[in-house]
């Protein structure tokens, strides 16, 4: 098995360095909007772009003094690109104009690995629900079988859910990919809102309709929620991995590499590790919601609570996200399905799954509804009590030939082509 993560590069751009580097691209695509517009001198972009870098350890130094981390920031970068043209930086902004569309190429960047990842996954997905299109599998209900239906179909389900899940991620995702350059309280008192439109554009973002002195936090909520969805979308199937890989039941099995130990104990142990793990990880991704919900109720125009929420929960949710769907996609491809086991469990107790089209079939024999269920359900129990054979039952109520008819799997299945068309 090959476990592929790309959290290091996911990482990064939650990174101090990498955060400050946003907020420098923010800087100069203001200034290079100034100067589209006319309001700078033509050199001033060219020469910042030139002289402008930061140090960390500077700024460090810096904030120790100011214990404001913009402020250290541009003292920093003014620093290096000197007195003839540090006044035009940041000139008539303020800090979350900065820190808020640098907030917004964040979090596209950090969307960009997620959709990829969410991209190979649905592939993955697809293609073993086709392969798997006509393996036949016990269906059921409250943990009971009910009917059969077949493994592919099972994952088709998956499937549709990981569609929806993508598409809520970028309705979700578009809201949060605006900018603002307001200026304080968002009034545009010392900035033309031209200004504004014309640096989004340069960053590839959309200007927000109406910012205070933060773009609002309901959108970002909404992005938060729409990963943990991904993360539920995922523990859903989980689940299901971790029940059909039980000892009794043992339909499939996550990959289990050369090696691997199931149990310091018990050798015999293969455990559904991955699939335990994405469980764990869902709670996670829910819990931040909650946080993310809490943070849309700011004080007037500003306050800064949501900043060390947010601080947390953003680099934590798409990094476990891009764990998730990287280690789910793993074992997706990995995943031993035990075809045999499969169709035994569908004939337990001599088929008893199949006890509706024996009802339905006595309803010609001149009996009602419930007689006939009275007498189906009094020969399913007597096969699953007594480890007996519900088949050889019902022959005492139905002639061979209607028995072949009630146990034909083809008549249970007659629509999953249809059902299978419609993700083609």
């Amino acid at each position: 098995m090959i476990e592929r993560y790309s959290r290091a590069q996911m990482a990064h751009i939650w990174d101090l360095e990498q955060k400050f580097s946003y907020y420098l691209d923010v800087e100069l695509a203001v200034i290079k909007a100034q100067v589209e517009l006319g309001n700078f001198k033509s050199n001033v972009y060219d020469e910042i772009k030139k002289r402008a870098k930061f140090d960390l350890k500077r700024i460090d130094e810096i904030e120790a003094i100011t214990r404001h981390d913009v402020i250290a920031f541009l003292e920093c970068v003014n620093e290096n690109v000197g007195r003839e043209f540090s006044p035009y930086i940041h000139k008539g902004l303020t800090s979350s104009d900065v820190i808020d569309t640098a907030f917004a190429l964040q979090i596209k960047d950090a969307s960009k690995i997620i959709n990829e990842d969410l991209d190979k996954l649905t592939d993955a997905v697809k293609n073993l629900a086709f392969k798997h299109k006509n393996t036949v599998c016990l269906g059921r209900s409250h943990g009971i079988g009910a009917e059969v239906i077949t493994f592919g179909f099972k994952l088709l389900n998956l499937l549709d859910m990981l569609y929806r899940a993508k598409k809520r991620f970028n309705q979700a995702l578009d809201d949060v990919l605006v900018g603002q350059i307001s200026g304080p309280v968002g009034t545009y008192s010392n900035i033309e809102p031209i200004v504004e439109e014309k640096t989004c554009e340069i960053l590839g973002l959309k200007p927000a309709q109406i910012s205070t002195q933060v773009i609002a936090r309901d959108r970002h909520a909404s992005y938060i929620q729409a990963i943990a969805l991904i993360g539920a979308v995922i523990e859903n199937f989980s689940i299901e991995i971790r029940h059909l890989q039980r000892f009794e039941v043992a339909e499939i099995e996550e990959g289990f590499s050369n090696g691997q130990k199931g149990s310091s104990a018990m050798p015999h142990k293969k455990n559904p590790i991955a699939s335990e793990n994405m469980s764990g990880l869902a709670r996670i991704l829910r819990s931040n919601t909650i946080a993310a919900m809490e943070n849309i109720a700011l004080w007037h125009e500003r306050d800064i609570s949501h900043s060390s929420v947010e601080r947390v929960i953003f680099p934590d949710s798409t990094i476990l996200i891009d764990y998730m769907l990287n280690r789910f996609l793993n074992v997706v491809e990995n995943l031993v399905i035990k075809e045999k086991n499969m169709i035994n469990n569908a004939n337990k107790y001599g088929g008893i799954i199949y006890s509706q089209s024996c009802l339905l079939k006595l309803l010609d024999h001149n009996m009602t509804r419930e007689e006939a269920y009275k007498v189906v359900q009094a020969e399913a129990l007597d096969a699953f009590h007594n480890n007996g054979d519900f088949r050889e039952n019902m022959k005492k109520h139905l002639s061979e030939n209607e028995i072949n008819d009630c146990f034909n799997q083809e008549k249970y299945l007659k629509n999953i082509e249809a059902i299978f068309k419609r993700f083609e």
